[in-house]
């Protein structure tokens, strides 16, 4: 069994990347048309996860910190055992939430694509596809979620407007545990209409990686083709239901709620092997752990 989960939450986002491969409006449409569940199925969804087994969530979107329950969904899991993460764009990213959140969320995956304005602009990474965060706010963003003592993470899809860039400086200056490079993926009925100017090579996007690699030391890059996304992750939709993306197309489960973790993932194709090849195995939860100390500390400081 993959021992990492991911919970795609809430369909809502404030951005408009034409790359997103989770867009889920085929189930906004469908069965759920505020595109979340209420938040007490969401929260006995978590529940039901950490009884199955499952030793990480990541709460992904849409943008998770958008969904005003998202603090008591990492709360359960935390109370269950879970070592807990999110994915964001980082827009919502207050010392209020960073500080509500000390106690029980351990990881802070920051998407980062481009530091150029313009390119953000060009693949809609920006609030409505229209007002990009800027440079010198990921600067910001990334010794905030470290004063405040997350372990960081960050996320860059890599398309056709990004190829060039050079991230570097960046990445090096923000030192995150894992960089995670993604080549855009296509998906039927998610992004298949949206991203045809953005599609790249497997060689252009591993040239792009064998560069950064060179240049860059102390951070474990990890770099992931369209082959190695497909399969390898465990995932839930926001109507509660498992999902994969084997045959590049989203191919849902029955509810959780309504038939169980067990019943519910039985009919996916997972490949676990995958997952390990793709470096989904680490020390997240010992990684979690050092940090108590260090969060403790910051609390503590601010207390006085």
């Amino acid at each position: 069994m993959i021992p990492a989960v991911n919970f795609h939450l809430w369909e809502p986002c404030n951005m408009r990347c034409q790359f997103c491969f989770a867009t889920f409006q085929d189930v906004k449409k469908s069965i759920l048309p505020k595109g979340h569940l209420p938040s007490e199925q969401a929260i006995a969804v978590v529940k039901q996860l950490a009884e199955f087994g499952f030793e990480k969530i990541t709460f992904a979107g849409g943008e998770p910190t958008l969904c005003p329950w998202l603090p008591e969904l990492v709360l359960t899991a935390k109370k269950a055992g879970l070592t807990t993460m999110i994915v964001t764009n980082g827009t919502n990213l207050t010392d209020d939430f960073l500080k509500e959140n000390q106690d029980n969320l351990d990881w802070i995956t920051l998407s980062v694509d481009s530091l150029s304005e313009e390119t953000n602009i060009d693949t809609g990474r920006a609030i409505m596809g229209k007002k990009p965060i800027t440079k010198a706010t990921y600067y910001e963003l990334v010794e905030k979620i470290k004063y405040y003592g997350y372990r960081l993470k960050i996320n860059t899809v890599l398309s056709s407007k990004n190829t060039q860039q050079d991230m570097s400086e960046f990445i090096e200056y923000a030192s995150p545990y894992r960089w995670k490079i993604f080549q855009v993926l296509p998906m039927i009925g998610q992004n298949d209409l949206a991203i045809n100017n953005l599609e790249i090579t497997t060689d252009e996007f591993e040239l792009f990686v064998h560069k950064h690699k060179l240049t860059i030391t102390g951070v474990a890059i990890i770099p992931e083709n369209n082959d190695q996304m497909k399969g390898s992750y465990a995932m839930i939709d926001p109507a509660g239901r498992f999902y994969d993306n084997i045959t590049g197309t989203h191919v849902y489960s029955k509810p959780i709620l309504s038939v169980g973790c067990k019943e519910a993932i039985s009919k996916m194709n997972y490949d676990i092997k995958k997952f390990e090849e793709r470096g989904g195995l680490y020390d997240w939860k010992n990684a979690s752990e050092k940090l108590a100390k260090i969060k403790n500390a910051v609390i503590e400081k601010q207390i006085e």
